[in-house]
């Protein structure tokens, strides 16, 4: 019917057999941060920075998820300024300090390509505190090219499991007037990131433990009174 949507569902078919592993280890991770009662922190810089905030306080969202929101690397305070800072080394020290991070607490970093210093940084740091940490990230567009940190990683080469959201380099599914366009990966992680919280939340069942998920505040009957105190300081951008 049109290009794009005809390319996206081929796309999003592809995204998810080609991840069932990877999901069914991410679900597991999450499904424990729920039943141990510990956060899942996703950072994303850009527009990578929607696929937190599509789990972050929101209707039908995990309760336990915080998005890491710092206008320094989202584009609300300037999408030039924000891709300056997300390649600065030291800038992921800054965030993670401003965080309520505990032992145990699940850590997502969301990169389509990988390479600059925030997210391998931000990484690094999860890992060398014996935080779990998963990414989401473009293989194909990480290999392609070489890591903007001095260390020479890239985000994949860091973290303990791989989420490929199958972009293709450039992010796009079309090619119009020889450019590329119809961006794919806020869509893929997105997808991504909804079937990890819901498979997570019938694992969390099956041992017993109800989630804490908010519901739609415009539906009546409903209100979120007793999410928001259990995570009272816990969610920094609440």
């Amino acid at each position: 019917m049109f290009e794009y949507s005809d390319k996206l569902l081929v796309a999003l078919n592809k995204l998810f057999e080609s991840n069932q592993a990877e999901l069914k280890l991410a679900s597991k991770l999450f499904s424990e941060a729920i039943i141990n009662d510990n956060m899942i922190h996703i950072l994303g810089t850009g527009h990578s920075h929607m696929v937190g905030l599509e789990g972050f306080i929101r209707a039908g969202g995990l309760g336990n998820v915080n998005a890491i929101l710092d206008s320094m690397v989202l584009t609300s305070d300037g999408a030039l300024r924000g891709s300056k800072l997300e390649k600065l080394e030291g800038l992921a020290q800054i965030l993670w300090e401003e965080q309520s991070i505990s032992a145990n607490d699940v850590i997502m970093v969301v990169s389509n390509s990988g390479r600059n210093a925030l997210p391998v940084e931000f990484a690094q740091l999860a890992k060398q505190k014996g935080h779990p940490v998963i990414a989401i990230t473009s293989v194909e567009q990480s290999s392609k090219y070489p890591s903007r940190h001095r260390s020479g990683l890239k985000l994949m080469d860091i973290v303990d499991i791989v989420l490929d959201n199958q972009v293709p380099s450039g992010d796009g599914l079309c090619k119009i007037n020889k450019r590329v366009t119809g961006a794919f990966s806020s869509i893929s992680g997105m997808a991504l990131i909804n079937t990890i919280t819901t498979e997570a939340q019938k694992l969390a069942l099956e041992q017993g433990v109800e989630p804490l998920v908010f519901s739609s505040q415009n539906i009546d009957g409903f209100d979120n009174d007793d999410v928001y105190a259990h995570f009272k300081g816990r969610l920094k951008a609440m």
